[in-house]
């Protein structure tokens, strides 16, 4: 993510609540973590859809860290299902 942010609090805090996400090490933490991300990342992709300049950078580096996100959250899913996945089928140890 080398997208270069203003500097303005609704254009960083997206960007905070991603790292705490992709950072958190107690998994108790985080799906909650990853919950606030999702919805502070939404909130900041409306607000740029309702601006007038060229946000091409920032909406990429959202878009790019929405994808990780939900990456993160089928693992976690994966991960919580125990030995057997959502097919019914054994998974590999």
């Amino acid at each position: 993510m080398n997208a270069p942010l203003s500097k303005s609090s609704e254009s960083t805090n997206w960007l905070h609540l991603y790292r705490a996400a992709i950072l958190e090490m107690d998994p108790s933490k985080l799906s909650q973590q990853v919950a606030e991300a999702e919805n502070a990342l939404t909130q900041r992709e409306r607000e740029l859809f309702q601006k007038t300049e060229d946000n091409i950078e920032e909406k990429r580096a959202l878009d790019n860290a929405m994808y990780f996100l939900r990456t993160l959250r089928k693992t976690m899913e994966c991960n919580s299902a125990g030995p057997i996945g959502e097919t019914g089928h054994a998974r590999a140890a």
